[in-house]
């Protein structure tokens, strides 16, 4: 997790989000509710105060001091050669962002300008942010905004439900009530997919909530090292409202974008085979990471430590986390639903009529990922009346209203024999056959049938 440093307290760091263990963080640049003045300017003396103090910091704090050399030479090379001569702070940020970056491999060292964060975490006391205070209030506002980073929650054909986190974020006695709603939608699920594409990190104790969902209580999950402290430890929970769901197959979205606390997660999948992981490789920052408040209006993340893993012994720090089911990042989502649908059809205690389901869903999976192709020439012939029903070609489609004065709605086709989905009813499909028309209802075996005249 993140961890700022005060400006009244050099040495004291405490966690955002008022987490309790040392954890993960943002690896990426996190996306922030303050937006600077298009006017502010940075003076040539801010700005060379401003990288003092960025060089102070990470000779103070940095976790790899074998790299102090190489980080301190590029940015010191860079501001010799007037890179850093900017007046702009965002683009001052962005420079000093690039070297640091390119000079150190690590993704968990940047700079970002953000005067209202910068501030409040300044005038926060010693201990950390307290409850009303001006860091308390924009990490908690931050949050309500984002719904604590869980952004969306879907029921999917076939019984599988969907859960979007597009952030790790984590305010104690705030997050973990939102955690349990979304896991105890989850939890009647025949399959579980949770998305984190795009995941750029956040908190530990975010992660460590929703992992302990998959697990038995009190495992140990990270160790972490931090030179000069003794080791701290992080274990599965042993009190969860929503229950667990241990067992319950699990599909997770992953690709270069998860980072840092998302990796995690990913990690924590891959490493105890809680299920499987779809997409593309991760972007491999396991450092923990300092906020730093820098004058004027600036955050620096500087890496103050490392996670071991109970299981691997290391991290996925310049590695990455490598899929178990690779697929292009646009399309994880439909891969993993199709081999969520496959696997549910194949369970020994799936019941005819669970199976009937899958297989309803997979064949408009399959269609919305391989669009049939019906011509226009062949829906033209479709077109006409079926005992009480009317189907009709209008702009290249075909149209169906099953009783006279009845709505009309678009028929989508789902494959080239003649099965059609119908606009606005998941719950209803056509096929056309020699004799004519059938609507179909899913869960019923017994189609409808209208005659063509």
């Amino acid at each position: 997790m993140t961890f700022f440093r005060f400006a009244n307290a050099p040495i004291a760091a405490v966690a955002l989000m008022l987490a309790a263990l040392p954890g993960l963080s943002w690896a990426q640049q996190p996306t922030k509710t303050d937006t600077p003045e298009p006017s502010a300017v940075l003076s040539p003396a801010q700005a060379d105060a401003a990288f003092q103090a960025i060089v102070a910091e990470l000779d103070r704090s940095y976790v790899f001091p074998e790299k102090l050399p190489t980080i301190r030479a590029a940015l010191h090379q860079a501001k010799a050669a007037g890179r850093y001569d900017v007046d702009t702070p965002s683009v001052f940020a962005e420079r000093i962002t690039e070297d640091m970056k390119a000079a150190s491999a690590d993704g968990h060292l940047y700079l970002y300008y953000a005067p209202a964060e910068s501030a409040a975490a300044k005038t926060s006391r010693a201990e950390g942010p307290k409850p009303g205070d001006a860091l308390d209030t924009f990490l908690r506002a931050q949050a309500a905004r984002d719904h604590h980073g869980l952004s969306d929650a879907r029921l999917l054909a076939g019984n599988l439900r969907y859960l979007r986190i597009t952030g790790f974020e984590w305010i104690e006695d705030e997050t973990g009530a939102v955690y349990d709603d979304a896991m105890r939608f989850l939890r009647d699920a025949d399959a579980i997919i949770i998305d984190i594409r795009g995941n750029g990190g956040g908190s530990h104790a975010a992660v460590r909530y929703l992992t302990s969902h998959f697990m038995d209580s009190d495992q140990l999950l990270f160790t972490f090292l931090k030179p000069g402290e003794p080791p701290k430890q992080s274990h599965t929970l042993e009190h969860l409202p929503a229950g667990r769901m241990k067992g319950k197959p699990l599909y997770v979205l992953i690709d270069g974008g998860v980072a840092s606390a998302g990796e995690d997660f990913a990690y924590q999948v891959s490493q105890f085979r809680l299920g499987e992981l779809v997409g593309e490789r991760t972007a491999g920052s396991a450092n923990n990471n300092l906020l730093v408040p820098v004058d004027p209006g600036f955050m620096l993340s500087v890496s103050y430590g490392r996670p071991v893993h109970a299981v691997s012994g290391g991290n996925w720090q310049g590695t990455g986390i490598a899929p178990t089911v690779p697929a292009e990042s646009s399309t994880a989502l439909d891969v993993a639903q199709s081999l969520a649908l496959k696997r549910l059809a194949t369970r020994p205690d799936a019941t005819p009529r669970q199976r009937a389901e899958y297989a309803w869903a997979q064949i408009g999976l399959e269609a919305r990922r391989h669009p049939p192709a019906v011509t226009v020439a062949r829906l033209k012939t479709l077109a006409g009346r079926y005992g009480q029903a009317t189907v009709t070609f209008k702009n290249d489609a075909l149209w169906l209203s099953t009783r006279p004065g009845g709505p009309t709605r678009r028929m989508t086709p789902l494959t080239e024999d003649g099965l059609f989905a119908i606009e606005g009813n998941e719950m209803l499909r056509a096929r056309f056959t020699s004799a004519g028309l059938e609507t179909l209802w899913r869960g019923d075996p017994n189609p409808r049938r209208f005659p063509k005249k």
